[in-house]
């Protein structure tokens, strides 16, 4: 029996996973799902890429076994492909016959450690955006001092663009990320700007802030107004829109800044032989610290906006990070994100087109 027909008499969700994307390569990925088998019997997987090459590696974890189908795959996108070289070589690949699986209907959520761009790019082709979604985007957890522990971040780098309308719906987005993933029943946004006087920033973005003030009502979130860079780790909101430009350089600025202090704790701990005894006196806490700055356990963007859910995981994620980019899948799966999203998008869209079809002052449509 294939892992596909056991999970459909077993009631487990099915995860699709491109092994071949990873820097670590396909035996991390493996480690990583066996992770999440072990820990979660409801998750069940196809895994995509060369079969003489993951039959060994799946065969020696028990905890995959009857759980994980092999998909063969023999070609592998590259992380330095550009994003257009990879979609005319993509339907060999194991980026591509992974998203295959979801647009089919046989998984729920794709998980891949790829190339970003080449991923999105394909996402798009195979999976379609929702309709009335302008652009798609990804969203990323941030680590912060929030009773769920991380804030969402978005757009994390799918567009460099994004206009008034793009942001407005990367709020709504958003809000549906953090209430299903986050169980958030009224989710907190924020629009990240220079300042949070409602004069600074470029035009679009005081554009956007009227558009998500006016659909936070409807929309069933709180929105805050303007925040600042220094507030994506605070406790001002749970939401963070922003441009793919912006945002990816606040998250690679982000995780090089935790690399930083960890780096200087460990050159101050080792400075002097007293510090060294004082850092096995604090072992603990600084374990418990570093587990909540390591990127690889707040590991996996979510590409939000398609029709089907795609978890793009760290492409240096070890089997920690890729184990929690599959537990981020599965609970959005377990939730039925997607079409949630979906509804929410549809109403926001028909919410727009009911308020351009008013009559104006005059008696006319606007």
């Amino acid at each position: 029996m294939t892992a596909s027909a056991d999970s459909k008499t077993s009631g487990r969700i099915l995860i699709s996973v491109d092994a071949m994307g990873g820097d670590l390569g396909p035996a991390t990925v493996v480690a990583g799902i066996s992770v999440s088998a072990k820990k979660n019997d409801r998750i069940g997987f196809i895994l995509h890429g060369p079969e003489d090459v993951l039959k060994p590696l799946v065969a020696k974890r028990k905890h995959l076994a009857g759980r994980c189908e092999i998909r063969n795959a023999g070609d592998v996108v590259q992380m330095e492909d550009k994003p257009s070289q990879a979609l005319r070589q993509g339907k060999d690949t194991s980026m591509w016959s992974a998203l295959e699986s979801v647009r089919n209907g046989e998984a729920s959520v794709c998980v891949s450690c790829g190339n970003t761009g080449a991923l999105m790019l394909m996402s798009v082709i195979r999976l379609r955006k929702l309709p009335g979604i302008y652009r798609p985007a990804i969203a990323v957890l941030w680590p912060s001092q929030n009773p769920q522990r991380h804030n969402i971040m978005l757009d994390g780098g799918a567009d460099i663009r994004a206009d008034a309308k793009d942001l407005m719906q990367y709020a709504l987005m958003g809000t549906s990320y953090a209430r299903n993933g986050f169980g958030l029943e009224r989710p907190r946004v924020g629009l990240l700007n220079v300042g949070t006087e409602e004069h600074k920033g470029r035009a679009e973005l005081r554009e956007a802030y009227d558009l998500i003030e006016g659909n936070a009502r409807n929309g069933d979130f709180e929105f805050v107004g303007f925040v600042e860079g220094r507030d994506l780790p605070g406790t001002v909101c749970d939401v963070i829109v922003t441009d793919g430009f912006t945002g990816n350089v606040a998250l690679k600025t982000g995780e090089g800044t935790a690399k930083l202090i960890r780096d200087l704790l460990k050159e101050a701990f080792a400075h002097t032989p007293l510090s060294r005894l004082a850092s096995i006196l604090a072992l603990t806490s600084l374990r418990r610290m570093g587990k909540r700055i390591d990127p690889s356990r707040a590991n996996g963007g979510v590409f939000l906006g398609l029709n089907g859910t795609v978890v793009k995981s760290h492409g240096s994620a070890d089997a920690t990070g890729i184990s929690a980019a599959v537990k981020l899948a599965f609970e959005l799966a377990d939730t039925g994100f997607t079409e949630k999203l979906a509804a929410r998008v549809a109403s926001a869209t028909m919410l727009e087109q009911d308020a351009a079809n008013e009559p104006d002052s005059n008696g006319e449509q606007a």
